[in-house]
């Protein structure tokens, strides 16, 4: 995980704002909101979801992975290419 206490400070706000997200999602299953709106918010928990996700991995890749805990590092090309592999996959 983050390793700064401002890093996990952002992580937590994000989830605070997903958990908002989904709660408007059980308000407009319980009001019977048009689909269309429905679909939109299921659309934005998704994708914070998916940013939260890049964001752990990115941490993760670059703070276990390339610390030179493994013998057998990758060189630092192939970090930054995941790492953008995983940010495109995730949007």
């Amino acid at each position: 995980m983050s390793h700064t206490e401002r890093e996990k400070q952002k992580l937590v706000a994000r989830i605070h704002r997903i958990r908002g997200q989904v709660d408007a999602i059980e308000r407009s299953l319980t009001t019977g909101d048009d689909c269309a709106a429905l679909l939109m918010l299921l659309a934005n928990v998704r994708g914070g979801l998916n940013s939260l996700m890049a964001e752990v991995l990115e941490d993760h890749i670059r703070n276990h992975m390339m610390t030179g805990e493994k013998p057998s590092m990758p060189p630092p090309e192939v970090a930054e290419d995941l790492i953008e592999l995983v940010r495109a996959y995730l949007k």
